[in-house]
């Protein structure tokens, strides 16, 4: 059964911070908030944890869209060919922010990605994801929790969410209530910017 950790988004406590990242680094799978809705995640350099969510969610690992949750944007050359500085100043201008960016992907990203031309970047408004990922000292892969509902598209209450995942994951993150809406998606892969899913981040920023 999952860990059930309180952390406040306002002041997230170094040591609760330390023990979900001994959850991540010992390959184990993390609920955590975003700036909006919860994420599911795991520590990108670990392929059992990889291929867990992936079973999880359903699908093949090779044909899984997942995010990268970066700290920043200096994660970026590690798994983004470089870009052009308007794309850059783009990304400067929204994060951390309620957005996915999809950008060209480099010959570095892991290797269960290795097919994949492209990435999706998050770096998500919110200290307790970041601060998790600042001591992991790489990104993690994340992908949304969808709700089996059909009214309800995702489950903000923490507590209902540990009810229903604690026996597939390893710890659930109590960060308060989560939003209901995505992240909004931009492809930034070609030479014009087209909006994936128009989400909470808004599109003022293009």
């Amino acid at each position: 059964m999952a860990q059930f950790i309180k952390i406040y988004a306002d002041k997230p406590n170094e040591a609760a911070i330390a023990k979900v990242v001994k959850v991540l680094k010992d390959g184990g799978l993390v609920i955590y908030p975003t700036d909006t809705v919860y994420g599911l995640g795991c520590d990108i350099t670990n392929t059992k944890a990889l291929e867990r969510i992936a079973k999880i969610k359903g699908i093949k690992l090779d044909k899984a869209n997942f995010s990268f949750i970066c700290h920043d944007l200096s994660n970026l050359s590690d798994y983004v060919k470089q870009i052009d500085t308007a794309t850059f100043k783009l990304l400067k201008r929204a994060l951390p922010g309620p957005y996915t960016f999809i950008l060209p992907g480099n010959n570095n990203l892991p290797k269960e990605f290795k097919k994949k031309t492209t990435v999706g970047i998050r770096v998500p408004d919110n200290a307790i994801a970041l601060e998790i990922v600042r001591q992991l000292g790489n990104p993690i892969v994340s992908t949304s929790i969808h709700d089996d509902d059909d009214v309800i598209e995702y489950t903000t209450d923490p507590e209902l969410i540990f009810e229903k995942w604690q026996n597939l994951v390893d710890l659930v993150i109590d960060g308060g209530y989560g939003d209901n809406v995505g992240s909004t998606i931009i492809d930034l892969s070609g030479d014009e910017p087209i909006v994936v899913r128009e989400g909470k981040g808004s599109l003022d920023i293009l």
